[in-house]
């Protein structure tokens, strides 16, 4: 999600275990995404509840739940219509382990639901790679089903690069520039 904001310089933040909350009446009923992308970013970043009917505050444009066993009812049965309520834009319920069995008809490895004129609406549920309208992006699956990961292409043969991985390709072109200029100065004696 990082790298989306990095590609498109767009006013945005991803939170970690957030607090997202709705309704100014009930300011406890909510719901905590694993991960989620809010845009615009509110003005003061380090908020530790996202409260939508406060000035700034955005309902995510991605939220994204990780289930475990002590989860997966929650984020199958319960998020949805939480998320639906919020105004969050698209969720992704990623099932790496299959812990949803039997609810909802699951397990799925990968749920994409997302606000459309008529409703909140599950539009996606097996094994991916599933296209994420909000990010342009497809969702896919790598190292053996165990991370969810962004992709250029349905085949996920372009990856989006993480940070590190990113990092990581500028320490090896400037390692690579290094040699050739010791190189260079090596030939010229």
């Amino acid at each position: 999600l990082r790298a989306w904001i990095a590609r498109t310089a767009r006013d945005a933040t991803v939170y970690a275990n957030l607090a997202l909350r709705w309704d100014e009446e009930h300011p406890k009923v909510g719901v905590d995404p694993d991960v989620c992308l809010v845009e615009p970013a509110p003005l003061e970043r380090q908020v530790r509840s996202l409260r939508t009917w406060e000035s700034g505050h955005h309902a995510p444009r991605v939220a994204v739940e990780v289930v475990s066993r002590d989860t997966a009812r929650k984020d199958y049965e319960e998020g949805p219509a939480k998320y639906a309520a919020s105004g969050t834009r698209e969720l992704w319920v990623f099932d790496q382990e299959r812990c949803g069995r039997g609810l909802m008809g699951g397990p799925w490895t990968l749920q994409l639901w997302r606000r459309t004129e008529e409703a909140f609406r599950r539009v996606y549920a097996g094994d991916a790679p599933a296209y994420s309208e909000e990010l342009g992006a497809w969702l896919v699956l790598t190292e053996g089903g165990s991370r969810l990961r962004l992709a250029e292409d349905e085949a996920g043969e372009r990856l989006w690069p993480t940070a590190k991985e990113e990092a990581d390709a500028r320490a090896e072109a400037a390692e690579a520039e290094v040699a050739a200029l010791r190189a260079a100065l090596a030939a010229r004696g």
